[in-house]
């Protein structure tokens, strides 16, 4: 197992590229059980999930093949396995992604519930109604979700709460379903909308995608495509505190401004100068950040995801900042750690309340998550002295080499065995 160490103090400056998005990768990589033909992708990082998700597909029969380290070639022509065993997805919440299209192709699929997953408390009982909804035969047994169906039909279905996987399966699934369906209080994020295009591009029928409403006409089978996956936004964003937190200046190559336009405006806030170039986005500041508040709410609203990377801009800016998590619980496990390194934070309910101070110090500290795991290494590049953070691996899902870029970028990190 390895731990990152960070000697933090450096003004990062140059360029840094960002990679495909993960959160786009996982159902376009799902999508291609909907065809016999061939699905290829191209711009997929190299992460922990998206190699769980080929490898799941693979052991599923599906045919890949990587031309390069970020393109791949996938052609389910025909399965020989319709499960997800949970050896293999129990720390990837994002292989339910794979039910929908066996469902709507296949007709029947086995898949776990990943790493204990709570249905209460994350979604998947959406996933499920809106699949009995069109006709599916659901069971939980022994911790698996089964399901099987002659032919799913078109149904309409609300969601009470915006789901980003819910609204991909199901519009997956609907794809290959007899009639028309319609999803309401869908999720709008670009990941979303990317998933559609290429549902599209492989013939289907649907409308919306992007808005809250989105309707899809079933059609009896769908064809091969090619698609390069976008950017990942919320390691653009990540990149981008990064270059506020070291008061550096920094071209982040290939980030989309559209897809992340309430954060943009969050660090206008902070003081960040903020110009939207040929290609991607520049980020600079000079000085300590600017107190924001800020509430965390499903897209187009403030992501969830860059909660913990905030926080830390907020940590040693010149004010009194708020923080309020309203879209998953128990997503402030990286406080006590920024604590550790003399943030100056308390929570009161679901919302932590942020005095800056002049500076962090180094110290050793634990990822407990992916996002918290990226807020730490912001922390360090920020802190005087050494930053030592264990259990990186949370990292490796879903930042590709981002030790590497920081390097790049002038920081002083690197990867050593624990």
């Amino acid at each position: 197992m390895d731990k990152i160490v960070i000697e933090g103090g450096c003004r990062l400056r140059g360029e840094v590229a960002v990679s495909g998005a993960k959160n786009a990768a996982l159902p376009l990589i799902a999508a291609s059980l909907l065809t016999e033909e061939e699905v290829f992708l191209e711009n997929v990082p190299q992460l922990g999930d998206v190699r769980t998700m080929l490898h799941l597909l693979i052991r599923m029969g599906v045919k890949a093949e990587t031309p390069d380290p970020h393109s791949v070639s996938l052609r389910a022509e025909g399965l020989n396995a319709w499960e997800a065993p949970y050896e293999m997805v129990k720390t990837m919440r994002a292989s339910i992604l794979v039910l929908g299209p066996l469902l709507a192709r296949w007709g029947r699929g086995r898949v776990s519930l990943p790493g204990g997953c709570s249905i209460g408390s994350r979604p998947i009982n959406l996933h499920l109604m809106g699949f009995e909804r069109m006709g599916a035969r659901i069971r939980l047994r022994e911790g698996y979700v089964e399901a099987e169906s002659e032919r799913l039909h078109g149904s309409h279905i609300l969601f009470d709460i915006s789901t980003v996987t819910g609204t991909e399966n199901l519009m997956m699934a609907a794809c290959l379903a007899e009639g028309e369906t319609i999803l309401e209080n869908a999720a709008r994020e670009p990941e979303v909308v990317d998933l559609a295009q290429l549902l599209i591009s492989m013939g289907a029928k649907i409308e919306g995608a992007g808005s809250r409403r989105i309707a899809i006409e079933g059609v009896k089978d769908l064809k091969g495509a090619r698609r390069r996956i976008i950017p990942d936004r919320i390691e653009a964003g990540t990149l981008m505190v990064a270059a506020g937190i070291t008061k550096g200046d920094v071209f982040v190559r290939e980030a989309i401004p559209e897809h992340m336009p309430i954060f943009i405006e969050k660090l206008k806030e902070a003081g960040l100068g903020i110009e939207i170039e040929n290609g991607g986005i520049r980020a600079r500041m000079d000085r300590r950040p600017r107190p924001v508040n800020i509430k965390t709410l499903p897209y187009p609203g403030f992501a969830t995801d860059m909660q913990a990377q905030m926080m830390v801009l907020a940590s040693v800016g010149q004010g009194r900042s708020t923080i309020s998590e309203t879209v998953f619980e128990n997503r402030f496990l990286h406080i006590n750690e920024l604590m550790r390194m003399g943030a100056n934070i308390r929570v009161e309910g679901s919302t932590a309340i942020i005095q800056g101070v002049p500076e962090l110090s180094g110290a050793p500290v634990m990822a407990t998550d992916l996002r918290a795991s990226a807020c730490l290494v912001l922390a360090g590049l920020a802190a005087q002295g050494i930053t030592s953070i264990s259990r990186v691996y949370h990292l490796d899902r879903g930042y590709e080499g981002i030790e590497r870029k920081l390097s790049a970028l002038g920081a002083r990190i690197e990867r050593v065995p624990e």
